[in-house]
């Protein structure tokens, strides 16, 4: 057996990915692979195609072109063996504020089919890995925006999944809640080796908890590396919002705009004091 045979399959391998909606093409050729066990973020700024990329990841939203495979399983003839592989966490909230945090979960439950016998265990597990077990038996209605999000990760995390998939999982919460739900997030990361695609706006979640990340724009992958390395590529004492604002600004669309010309307009900036 050669060696190229016995490495494992990408956690997600997408290869000229397009979707359109009408006339607007939201997904144009769009080629990625996201290695198993990291946290891999997927950043740009709204209408950047980063959720309709996630939500064919996730199989809710068909391709018009292209391939995605989940741990070698292809997502556009396998969508049911796809769909026990990932535990999704939409923008949109998803837990029932009438039930409480362990009926919430017991729901999700039977919806991945988690087998009756080890229902319960799983879902005290669940909440023990988000930290609510002691919050488990209250409604949800009384809870707080970030014990919500917990939730929805612990509901994410009920069938083990081998691919955590995040979208925008901070978004309108306080720094404090921000900080716990990222805690959580890589504390499950470190005990489990799940591999985790996450969407954010916010460049200093991205910068401490990514592995790498992609920088979309105008349904195109424009950037992609460890926050460190793009950093490093743009210039001395930049920031991973300086590499945002690069790829996504003015320059972006001439052909020889982005990074070159930003590199060359911080330059003459420091040599002009």
């Amino acid at each position: 057996m050669t060696d190229l045979e016995t490495q494992p399959a990408p956690a997600v391998r997408i290869t000229d990915l397009t979707h359109s909606f009408g006339d607007k093409k939201a997904v144009a050729g769009v080629d990625l692979e996201i290695v198993p066990g990291e946290i891999f973020g997927l950043l740009g700024p709204n209408g950047a195609g980063k959720t309709t990329t996630i939500r064919m990841i996730t199989t809710l939203l068909p391709m018009d072109s292209g391939s995605i495979t989940v741990f070698g399983v292809d997502v556009a003839k396998r969508r049911m063996a796809v769909r026990r592989l990932i535990g999704y966490v939409p923008q949109q909230l998803s837990a029932d504020g009438a039930l409480t945090g362990r009926e919430n979960v017991a729901l999700f439950a039977r919806l991945f089919d988690v087998p009756r016998a080890r229902r319960p265990e799983e879902v005290r597990r669940a909440l023990e890995l988000v930290g609510l077990l002691d919050e488990a038996d209250r409604p949800v209605g009384g809870y707080s925006g970030g014990m919500i999000r917990r939730l929805e990760l612990a509901q994410a995390l009920v069938s083990s999944p081998r691919l955590l998939v995040l979208d925008e999982p901070t978004v309108g919460l306080d720094p404090v809640a921000r900080s716990a739900v990222w805690d959580r997030i890589t504390e499950i990361r470190v005990r489990t080796g799940m591999t985790v695609l996450v969407t954010t706006h916010y460049m200093d979640e991205a910068e401490q908890y990514c592995d790498r990340v992609a920088l979309m724009h105008s349904g195109r992958i424009r950037a992609l590396g460890t926050p460190a390395e793009l950093e490093a590529e743009l210039g001395p004492d930049s920031t991973l919002d300086d590499v945002f604002r690069a790829m996504t600004g003015d320059a972006l669309q001439s052909e020889t705009g982005g990074m070159r010309n930003v590199r060359a307009t911080r330059r003459t900036a420091r040599r002009l004091g």
